[in-house]
C-alpha cells in the first residue's frame, strides 16, 4: 500500500468533526491565561510566552449546545468539552506544551496544535484532584496523533479516520463516552499508522487492548531502531550474531504484535 504525507489544514479537521453552528465559539484566548493557571515553574512560563503564537477557543460542547448529556462522579466531572486550537512557533516543545494546555483549562480539551505544515491532534481525561474536590487534575498520558506533516499513512486509511470523527460517528450517552469515543478513534489512527489498515474497536475491551498493542509496538520499534544502530557499530563478529538474532526475535515479536491491532 502506497503511502503519502498528508496536507491538512485546520479548517479540514474542524469541518471533519461535524459540529452544529451551536456549539461555534471562535474567541481568541490570551496567552496571560495559561501562564496563570499552567505553568506550575519559571521555564514553563517562559515555554509559553516564546512557543505559542496564538490561542483559538473554537467550540464549547455542551449538553445545551450538541444535544449530549454531561458525566458527574465521584472521580470524574465532565460538563463541556472545549475544541481548541493553537500556533505553535517553529522552536516550540509540542509535547510538553500540549500537557501544559491540558492542565491549565478545567474541561476536558479536544486540542489542535499547529506547528508550520505539522498538525497534531491531542486528547486526556481530568479527574478530580484528591486533597481538592473544585480542581482537576491529568488522568494518565494524554493520546496524540500527527495528522499532518511527518504523518505517513495512505489516504484511505485518512479518509477512514476523517469520516469516523464526526460528531454523528461517537457515543452520545454522555460527554464522557462522548470523550472516549474520540480517544478509540485516534488510537484507531496510531494503530493505521502503523499496520496500514483503519477499523474502530468494537468494544471497551477492545478499545484498551489496541492501546496497549500500539503503546508496545512503538517500544519494540525503538529497541529494534537502538539494537541495529548497535550492530552497525559493533567491530566484534560474535557480539554482531547476537545482536542481529536479537533484532530477529525482536522483528517477529513486533510482527505479532501488528496482528493485534
Amino acid at each position: 500500500m502506497r503511502k503519502e504525507q498528508q496536507t491538512i489544514k485546520l479548517h479540514d479537521l474542524i469541518e471533519a468533526l461535524s459540529l452544529p453552528d451551536s456549539a461555534l465559539v471562535n474567541q481568541r484566548v490570551p496567552k496571560k491565561m495559561l501562564v496563570e493557571n499552567g505553568a506550575p515553574t519559571t521555564s514553563d512560563k517562559r515555554r509559553i510566552n516564546d512557543g505559542i503564537e496564538e490561542i483559538h477557543w473554537l467550540a464549547a460542547l455542551k449538553p445545551n449546545t450538541i444535544g449530549v448529556p454531561e458525566y458527574s462522579d465521584d472521580i470524574r466531572e465532565y460538563l463541556e468539552i472545549a475544541l481548541l486550537a493553537v500556533t505553535l512557533r517553529p522552536e516550540a516543545k509540542a509535547g510538553r506544551l500540549a500537557e501544559l494546555i491540558h492542565r491549565a483549562i478545567p474541561y476536558p480539551l479536544f486540542l489542535i496544535l499547529v506547528q508550520g505544515d505539522l498538525t497534531i491532534i491531542s486528547l486526556t481525561h481530568k479527574r478530580r484532584a484528591q486533597n481538592e474536590a473544585d480542581k482537576f487534575v491529568l488522568d494518565g498520558d494524554s493520546v496524540d496523533v500527527t495528522v499532518s506533516g511527518n504523518a505517513s499513512s495512505s489516504a484511505e486509511v485518512f479518509r477512514q479516520f476523517w469520516d469516523a470523527l464526526a460528531l454523528s460517528k461517537q457515543p452520545r450517552a454522555s460527554l464522557l463516552q462522548l470523550y472516549q469515543g474520540w480517544i478509540d478513534t485516534v488510537v484507531a489512527l496510531q494503530a493505521a499508522q502503523i499496520s496500514g489498515a483503519f477499523s474502530q474497536a468494537n468494544s471497551k475491551e477492545a478499545a484498551i487492548a489496541r492501546r496497549e498493542a500500539v503503546q508496545k509496538c512503538w517500544e519494540l520499534e525503538a529497541k529494534i531502531a537502538f539494537l541495529r544502530n548497535a550492530a552497525a557499530k559493533e567491530k566484534q563478529m560474535g557480539r554482531r550474531v547476537e545482536l542481529n538474532l536479537e533484532i530477529k526475535g525482536l522483528v517477529t515479536k513486533l510482527t505479532e504484535m501488528k496482528g493485534k491491532l
